[in-house]
């Protein structure tokens, strides 16, 4: 439910770029996106842990969305303001931006292991579990993708627009869901459990659907 009440932002840059995306489309993508997350997350988990009888705090939610969306979006555009007013606009796409793509893979795989770091005994030892949380998130990321992405191909767009709009509606925002359910259950507790292998499943497939996308790059008009 966490997971699914966050769509993707940050990671979508680098499934985009592993499939040769439209950078502007991707960019429209996820700041749509977080005006999603900044309008609507909060009041959603409210509602749909309150139908399951979970009191949580306001202020606990406002936090996570403060801490992970606000912050990082906040600095985002005072970085491209600064930098393009001193450089201009072309530095900052050609030049700039592109310092950062290793820091990204970087970026990830320290998230990841933070996150196994702290659930990697848990893992061990609910293995049954582990597959039954699993597999309804795989079929789950496969049949958004399939939509998404079969409904771009219907539409005839472009492989550069249709691959980042599959791979944005697949994927979701696994540290915020992460940080809410640890902030409200406990790194321990089955929330927890659940959003830590929805990171375990989304990164393999995500990568097996961009191998998808680019093998098939040849049926969507150029």
């Amino acid at each position: 439910m966490l997971l699914g009440a966050a769509p993707c932002t940050a990671m979508v840059f680098v499934w985009s770029a592993l499939t040769k995306g439209d950078p502007a489309y991707t960019v429209v993508q996820v700041a749509t996106n977080d005006l999603i997350i900044l309008v609507a997350f909060v009041p959603i988990v409210k509602f749909l842990l309150g139908v399951s009888n979970v009191s949580v705090p306001w202020d606990t939610l406002i936090l996570s969305v403060v801490l992970f969306v606000v912050i990082p979006l906040a600095g985002g555009m005072l970085t491209r303001y600064f930098v393009t007013r001193k450089k201009g606009a072309e530095y900052f796409e050609s030049t700039f931006v592109k310092k950062f793509d290793g820091i990204t893979t970087i970026g990830l795989l320290l998230t990841l292991v933070l996150i196994f770091a702290f659930q990697g005994q848990v893992i061990l030892d609910n293995p049954l579990h582990i597959v039954l949380i699993a597999v309804p998130l795989i079929l789950q990321t496969f049949l958004i993708f399939g939509i998404a992405y079969g409904a771009c191909w219907l539409l005839k767009l472009p492989h550069r627009i249709a691959a980042p709009a599959g791979m944005i509606g697949a994927s979701n925002f696994f540290e915020l869901a992460v940080a809410v359910a640890v902030a409200l259950f406990g790194t321990t507790s089955p929330a927890a459990l659940a959003t830590t292998v929805g990171v375990l499943t989304e990164v393999p497939v995500m990568l097996f659907l961009v191998k998808i996308a680019n093998k098939t790059k040849g049926r969507f008009p150029a």
